[in-house]
């Protein structure tokens, strides 16, 4: 004889207890507990911002504020003083000036220059890997490195390398390669370009090898040349790249520090001396800690608006490019 059970309810008998039993879970509580999960992978890496970011940063504004040598435990405040000192020292000046130099001509000229090396070296042709290769060696050995081998190739006596095959080619007499306020200039720049040009066209390289070819077919049996495919696929394609590599040259050359002190020792003079070795100068080797502090806050003002400026732009461009 079969015994009759009355209907049990959905959740019943799909294995789920109604709402306020312990044997169920509201969807609302689960997507709780999936963002306390997600969210608690991020306290580690807000816990090393803290710790590496802000609390540097707050003790650098208030260390600006006071007359703190690193070396005496009592310390006054002094107000504005270390900032008004800042914006009446030569040394400073100038080396915020040259940083801006070199920081915005090596971004323009190394993308002008990586642009069509990434192009041409997308090309097939014998020893092409070769070719890469050697392109990227100048990225491989540091900057102070390579400030030290440049030392001896731009020597401005007659022994250095240029000068002597100036002078035995052409009769030419020693230039003064680094004794010169602009040849010096020119010299950090020239350096820091050939340093960087390879590294950053293998990064384009990388951008343009995932353009699908059937773009580059289709131009060309519409007839597009060479020159149009470059402006109007190529280019706008890479816009992406652009704007990495053009963040990175930016941040490199604002902090750039051991090419312009090995290759010139930020000479002549304070011509070449950058925002990173007045920090250095002032805050560790003269022990002024204080002055030190305003000047990396400014520093650190002066570096958030430029790079927002520049991914401002470069932003737009993207946009414009699409």
């Amino acid at each position: 004889m079969a015994i009759q059970t009355p209907d049990l309810p959905t959740r019943a008998r799909a294995g789920t207890a109604p709402d306020g039993a312990s044997g169920g879970t509201r969807p609302g509580r689960r997507r709780l507990r999936e963002q306390l999960t997600t969210q608690a992978f991020l306290v580690p890496i807000a816990l090393v911002l803290v710790v590496l970011f802000v609390v540097p940063l707050a003790e650098s504004v208030y260390y600006s504020f006071t007359d703190y040598s690193g070396s005496s435990p009592t310390r006054h405040l002094v107000g504005l003083r270390n900032y008004r000192q800042i914006f009446t020292d030569p040394s400073v000046l100038t080396g915020l000036g040259f940083t801006l130099l070199y920081a915005v001509a090596t971004t323009l000229i190394v993308t002008v220059l990586a642009i069509p090396l990434a192009v041409i070296l997308n090309r097939r042709f014998p020893g092409r890997s070769l070719v890469r290769a050697a392109f990227f060696f100048p990225a491989v050995p540091s900057m102070a490195i390579l400030g030290l081998v440049w030392t001896f190739v731009l020597s401005p006596l007659s022994s250095g390398v240029i000068n002597s095959v100036l002078g035995g080619l052409f009769g030419v007499g020693p230039v003064p390669w680094l004794s010169d306020n602009t040849l010096a200039k020119v010299s950090v720049i020239v350096v820091g370009v050939w340093a960087q040009t390879g590294w950053h066209a293998v990064l384009h390289l990388a951008y343009l090898q995932s353009v699908p070819r059937d773009y580059y077919e289709a131009a060309t049996i519409d007839g597009a040349t060479p020159r149009q495919q470059f402006f109007r696929i190529t280019l706008p394609l890479l816009a992406p790249a652009m704007t990495v590599s053009q963040f990175l040259l930016l941040i490199n050359g604002l902090r750039v520090y051991d090419l312009p002190f090995t290759l010139t020792n930020g000479g002549p003079g304070y011509a070449t001396f950058t925002m990173t070795q007045v920090l250095v100068q002032r805050g560790i080797v003269e022990a002024d800690y204080g002055l030190g502090a305003a000047l990396s806050v400014i520093f650190l003002i002066a570096v958030a608006a430029v790079l927002s400026l520049q991914l401002s732009v470069t932003r737009r461009l993207e946009r414009r490019f699409r």
